[in-house]
């Protein structure tokens, strides 16, 4: 993860910039650069992002959406999967998805890169936690692990054939077992 020292930026000014690749996050009038998706990153993003959508779009749920940037509180950040119950998502005229997405997702998941920062994944995690959202969810695939939060609650870490916490009304039973066998492709 890469911190960008330009000068101090206004939040309003970073959304009038043009996004990049790898996409920037804006976090106390700094911008910081996601880094790239690895194979292991994006298997385990999109398992999970078919897994929720499978159990939750039919029956108008929620929606699990890939690198939706999400602005509030002060923060403009990019859940590697931010999950928004369906009264939530926005729609334009046309009854499209809107582009403007200025909301907390209700549930964010962060893969950790091995080059990311532990801290400051949390940090994301936490701010969405303060800020309204049910559930967040940190998959450390190097240790095979998934640090939990949720409102009022302790962070708790899951291993093996634990159960994961879901956020609340998704049909969903998942274990990190589960999550990590995803890892190995083929037969």
């Amino acid at each position: 993860m890469t911190v960008a020292k330009a000068k101090f930026l206004r939040l309003e000014e970073f959304l009038k910039l043009a996004e990049t690749k790898p996409a920037g996050e804006y976090i106390d009038g700094e911008i910081i650069q996601k880094p790239m998706p690895k194979p292991r990153h994006s298997r385990l993003q999109g398992k999970l992002i078919n897994a929720i959508n499978e159990v939750t779009e039919t029956e108008e749920i929620a929606y699990a959406f890939p690198e939706l940037r999400c602005t509030f509180g002060g923060r403009s950040i990019i859940p590697d999967i931010a999950v928004l119950r369906w009264q939530k998502i926005q729609l334009d005229q046309q009854g499209e998805l809107s582009d403007n997405t200025l909301i907390i997702p209700d549930w964010s998941i962060e893969i950790l890169s091995p080059d990311q920062k532990a801290n400051r994944v949390i940090d994301n995690l936490l701010h969405c936690i303060r800020h309204g959202c049910q559930l967040g969810w940190m998959i450390d695939p190097d240790d095979y692990s998934i640090l939990i939060f949720a409102p009022q609650q302790e962070p708790n870490v899951f291993r093996g054939s634990c159960q994961l916490q879901i956020l609340e009304n998704i049909n969903l039973e998942l274990t990190a077992e589960q999550v990590f066998a995803w890892l190995k492709i083929g037969k």
